[in-house]
């Protein structure tokens, strides 16, 4: 029976090893996310793990408003963010140059897709919690050959506990997903050997898992925790849906055009029409000559 991959933040505890873990295993969601745009299968791929690396790094913090991962770079693609509202609504993009793209060796961006496609850059984290708050923002430089490695070098330099992390993708069909440890710090008293074993096993049960069983949507989620971490005693509480969600609406597009000057919104006119795309979700608010009018009536 074939299943498909159930867009679901998974939580799960090895208490014997110490961790607390996440799996993410993406599906339905990129072809609403991703599909639309038609972007090339090697940009594709990689927004695919931008949205399943930020759905699994927001589920791990305590936040009200919205998880932004931005990937920016001087490669042939300068950008590829997905952010996260706490309520689990997902959007995301990619810009990049088409003719630099097709100058890139597909095999290259599919084993190294950071230096491949990204070039030199940085990696940011951001949560927003609403205009009365203080920003919290992590940025990391593009290090390594993944995002993977990206993200862990962070967590190296970074106060916050170990993790690890494994990524992986799949442009046809779509899908991407997850899996992240990270150690809880030890107990008082414990042994330190014995918890450096621990934490140890942890990472080399996770790092057997293959790209293809991160993937298989025949296999559940629960069962390929099983898989992995059944000697140890492993635990799967509630998980979280995902869905795409797009935060675009006429009223915000109605404010940003008044906020330009009345030529310049006449020069973008294609026969007195203004067309505008958003380049989340490719909905277009269409604005006539009388709803142009309008926009400058008090």
């Amino acid at each position: 029976m074939t299943l498909s991959l159930d867009d679901v933040v998974q939580p799960f505890h090895v208490d014997a090893l110490g961790v607390n873990g996440r799996v993410v295993r993406l599906g339905p969601i990129l072809d609403q996310l991703v599909g639309p745009h038609g972007y090339p299968p090697v940009v594709a791929d990689l927004l695919s793990q931008v949205v399943v690396l930020a759905a699994t790094l927001s589920s791990v913090l305590k936040f009200d408003g919205v998880f932004t991962l931005q990937v920016q770079g001087d490669g042939p693609v300068g950008l590829v963010m997905a952010d996260v509202t706490s309520a689990g609504g997902v959007r995301s993009y990619a810009r990049f140059d088409a003719d630099r793209l097709a100058a890139v060796d597909a095999a290259g961006a599919q084993g190294a897709p950071v230096p491949a496609l990204l070039g030199s850059g940085y990696l940011a984290f951001t949560v927003d919690q609403g205009p009365d708050t203080d920003r919290y923002q992590g940025i990391t430089e593009l290090v390594g050959a993944t995002l993977a490695d990206c993200a862990h070098d962070y967590f190296r330099q970074s106060e916050q506990l170990e993790t690890a992390i494994l990524l992986a993708s799949d442009a046809d069909p779509l899908a991407a997903g997850a899996i992240m440890v990270q150690r809880l710090p030890d107990k008082h008293g414990a042994d330190k050997d014995e918890t450096e074993e621990a934490w140890r096993r942890a990472v080399i049960l996770m790092s057997s898992l293959s790209s293809g069983e991160l993937l298989d949507p025949a296999v559940a989620t629960d069962r390929l925790l099983y898989r992995l971490y059944h000697q140890d005693g492993v635990r799967v509480t509630e998980g979280r849906p995902v869905k795409q969600t797009c935060r675009c609406s006429r009223d915000k597009v109605e404010m940003t055009l008044r906020s330009f000057p009345r030529a310049e919104i006449e020069d973008m006119a294609d026969d007195g029409t203004v067309t505008v795309t958003c380049e989340f979700c490719r909905t277009d608010y269409v604005f006539g000559p009388d709803q142009i009018e309008a926009l400058y009536q008090d």
